[in-house]
């Protein structure tokens, strides 16, 4: 997979938007990693010194209402975004196309935007 967004970049931009987050009254989880040399199935590590070829960084968000938020981001520039923001509002958002950490923590302000109604 073409390497496109630095990863351990854009966990240092969850990391620095995970505060506003909880000031915001959030759950922000840790960061989970998966290997692209692991055997499959590639098993989720929260240590990313344990892997060699990070292929994916991940964060699950949480709010009022069970409101929730579930981001995995890949380093080809594309990420799996899947949300519950109410009863009747629950799905995935667009994600492609990403090209550098600042352009995730963008799209990382909007998701959590839409899906908590919160600038943080």
């Amino acid at each position: 997979m073409e390497r496109v967004v630095d990863l351990d970049e854009a966990a240092a931009v969850l990391a620095r938007q995970a505060v506003g987050w909880r000031t915001a009254g959030l759950v922000v989880g840790q960061a989970t990693w998966r290997d692209a040399e692991a055997s499959w199935p590639e098993p989720l590590e929260s240590d990313r010194a344990r892997l060699h070829a990070p292929d994916s960084v991940g964060v699950v968000i949480s709010g009022p209402g069970e409101a929730e938020l579930a981001v995995v981001l890949f380093r080809g520039g594309w990420a799996d975004v899947d949300f519950i923001a109410g009863f009747n509002d629950a799905g995935s958002l667009p994600a492609s196309g990403i090209g550098s950490a600042s352009d995730f923590a963008a799209r990382m302000n909007q998701w959590v935007a839409r899906v908590f109604d919160v600038d943080a």
